[in-house]
């Protein structure tokens, strides 16, 4: 009883830090506010793990997976063996995101994981006022995130976990970087059918500044040759897109070959309305998984809505299993996303 009222202390005290530094750091965000497109490196907003986008992008409360990570990176202290873990998302646009993780398991010290994502896109005409139509030079825009990430249970059934992470951008000549973080807590209530509690802050850094040789203006000072200054365009900096989580799961059914899990999530970001995420996962004898959620809820001005997903979970050779997963995304007018995972746990 003692452990399990100080699981509990912890968990509130973490969750109320949290929510307060995602308020200090990002303002007040009033339910008819919309920031959308005031934040930088919007890729890190996309979400990752066929699992996780088949229920909806609920999986603050999700443990033992290893794209936790992404969600809240407690969920990975219940990773007591090694996983690796492969994503490629066909995004909109003709945009690819592809983005891997690995965590292992090490007595006495928790689980420690590393992670890359890199989001890229075919070129494009450079266009200008002078040359609308093209100048007949091509330009790209590349992502960059990789990090490592720490987790352990600090008693039974209290988790934390951290992330840090390098984040830079590419758009033609110029780029951009930052260092960001994020930390989470998990919280399980063993005599409740797993019912589970989660909260999460995620890319907590500085500002991002695009620089690059194109924002170099050469001025020409008097009548004279040569007497010419270089100037530096100055731009401005942008927030991350920070997000505060929280969210609560449970094993609604929880027999020998079936499990039912339904999990919600409320989501603030400090560049968009508050919203709700709410999804579910059907499993038979830990094999065959389905998935269906929905994303986005009451978030105004979005494309985002259904999801739907299936996996397959399978032993390749003793003590080595393989998984495979798929979700789809319905994006409105934007047409559909597909997700692809293929994880392994040896």
């Amino acid at each position: 009883m003692k452990t399990l009222i100080t699981s509990v202390k912890l968990f509130l005290l973490s969750a109320v830090c949290l929510f307060v530094t995602a308020n200090e750091t990002a303002g007040q965000i009033s339910t008819s506010t919309n920031k959308a497109g005031t934040t930088a490196a919007q890729f890190l907003k996309i979400g990752v793990g066929s699992r996780a986008i088949g229920m909806g992008g609920a999986f603050t409360t999700m443990p033992g997976d290893l794209n936790a990570i992404y969600w809240n990176p407690a969920g990975i202290a219940k990773i007591y063996s090694r996983q690796a873990n492969f994503n490629h998302i066909d995004w909109i646009m003709d945009v690819n995101y592809d983005y891997s993780s690995a965590a292992m398991y090490i007595d006495e010290v928790g689980t420690v994981g590393a992670f890359i994502s890199v989001l890229s896109m075919g070129d494009m005409p450079v266009r200008t006022i002078e040359k609308p139509e093209g100048t007949g030079e091509l330009f790209t825009y590349s992502t960059l995130m990789a990090g490592v990430s720490y987790a352990r249970h600090l008693t039974d059934n209290f988790a934390i976990g951290f992330n840090a992470k390098y984040i830079r951008e590419d758009i033609y000549n110029e780029s951009a970087y930052s260092i960001a973080f994020d930390i989470g807590t998990l919280y399980t209530i063993p005599v409740l059918n797993e019912f589970r509690l989660g909260a999460s802050i995620t890319n907590f850094g500085p500002k991002m500044t695009l620089d690059g040789r194109d924002i170099l203006v050469i001025n020409k000072v008097g009548a004279g040759e040569g007497n010419l200054i270089n100037n530096k365009t100055e731009l401005d900096a942008f927030d991350l897109p920070l997000t505060f989580r929280i969210g609560v799961a449970s094993d609604i059914i929880k027999q020998e070959e079936h499990l039912l899990t339904v999990a919600i999530d409320a989501i603030h970001p400090n560049d968009n309305t508050e919203s709700i995420n709410t999804g579910a996962e059907y499993a038979y004898n830990e094999i065959f998984f389905l998935r269906g959620g929905y994303k986005a809820l009451f978030e105004r001005h979005t494309e985002q809505g259904l999801t739907l997903g299936f996996g397959v979970q399978y032993q390749v050779v003793d003590g080595v299993k393989m998984m495979v997963d798929y979700a789809y995304q319905d994006f409105g007018r934007l047409s559909m996303v597909h997700y692809i995972s293929i994880g392994v746990k040896f």
